[in-house]
């Protein structure tokens, strides 16, 4: 999973009861100032604010993901947040955070 380390983009992973297992070292950069390795094992709730604890509840009640793009800082990026399972049994969040363009290249194919 090396490749994940180095991936130009923060990954966060939870378990099923909230609390941070993974942060890739982009994400632990990132997050530095808030505590770095020292959120994991922290609870993703503690983490937001009201309105993101309500959007982290509904992925972990229902399943269903959660995609969208920001703006901060003059950079622009999607947040892909998702369940993850094993053996169809919930296990968790995980989160991409991946800069990208102002303008972005949209294709129809098929």
């Amino acid at each position: 999973m090396e490749w994940i380390e180095q991936l130009d983009g923060n990954v966060i992973v939870s378990d099923a009861e909230g609390k941070i297992i993974y942060m890739n070292e982009k994400a632990l950069m990132h997050y530095e100032k808030d505590g770095g390795i020292n959120l994991i094992g922290k609870d993703l709730l503690e983490c937001h604010n009201e309105s993101s604890r309500r959007k982290i509840m509904e992925i972990m009640t229902s399943g269903q993901k959660n995609v969208y793009t920001i703006e901060k800082k003059g950079k622009k990026k999607i947040i892909y947040q998702s369940p993850w399972f094993l053996n169809s049994e919930f296990r968790g969040i995980i989160e991409f955070s991946l800069e990208i363009p102002n303008e972005m290249p949209h294709f129809i194919r098929g």
